[in-house]
């Protein structure tokens, strides 16, 4: 299969680290990075990174750093950093459509053959939980996620209520945090209250950190 993928990925040198507009809204901007010759292997499963800097400059804190080293040893990696018309921003739940919508638009544009798993940060947490409600997955990375969407609300970086995410993981989901946001999320986050997900401690949050328990979670899933 390895080798398949590696001709597959091969027969589209035009997209290889290469920034990418087209979408939906031309000021998002999308990233491809495949594995080098020198990458140990080469994971069937690619990796989505998902920001949104005009909205949360958080969301954009490591991404590059994780795909590129993630990238070196052997994944697929796209980096997106998703922009939505002023318009959508006025409602939440036109908003996070508008996101969903995009983050769509990337992955089709992407051409990945396999569902991808997806990582993001910070707000941008809220879209990739909308992606997985009604796309596939292979799996979730959540790193630093909003306690809530009220929270969210209550900080106004969303324009009006949106009703917590209901949806029952169906595939392997990580939360990575520091050990007082792991806690915090563990009494108010729905999803870090379900025994089937990993909650992760990570001090400060620093770049190396957060790639080596990224890293070893994706090993121990077999990814």
């Amino acid at each position: 299969m390895h080798s398949t993928f590696h001709r597959y990925w091969r027969s589209l040198p035009k997209l290889i680290a290469t920034p990418r507009t087209g979408l939906r809204f031309a000021s998002t901007s999308f990233l491809l990075r495949v594995p080098p010759p020198s990458a140990p292997r080469e994971v069937p499963t690619p990796l989505l990174f998902v920001s949104a800097g005009p909205w949360d400059k958080e969301s954009t804190t490591g991404m590059s750093f994780l795909a590129s080293m993630l990238a070196e040893k052997g994944f697929t990696c796209i980096e997106t950093n998703l922009t939505v018309p002023d318009g959508s921003k006025k409602d939440s739940q036109s908003m996070m459509k508008d996101y969903e919508s995009e983050l769509v638009s990337t992955v089709r544009l992407s051409t990945i053959p396999f569902p991808p798993v997806i990582v993001a940060r910070a707000s941008a947490c809220l879209i990739a939980e909308t992606y997985i409600s009604s796309n596939a997955a292979s799996g979730m990375v959540l790193i630093s996620p909003p306690m809530s969407n009220k929270a969210l609300e209550e900080k106004n970086m969303i324009p009006t209520p949106l009703d917590e995410f209901n949806y029952e993981p169906s595939f392997p989901i990580a939360i990575i945090a520091t050990p007082q946001q792991a806690e915090h999320l563990r009494q108010s986050n729905r999803i870090c209250q379900n025994g089937n997900v990993d909650v992760i401690s990570v001090d400060g949050l620093n770049d190396q950190q957060t790639f080596s328990e990224l890293e070893n979670w994706l090993d121990k899933l077999g990814i």
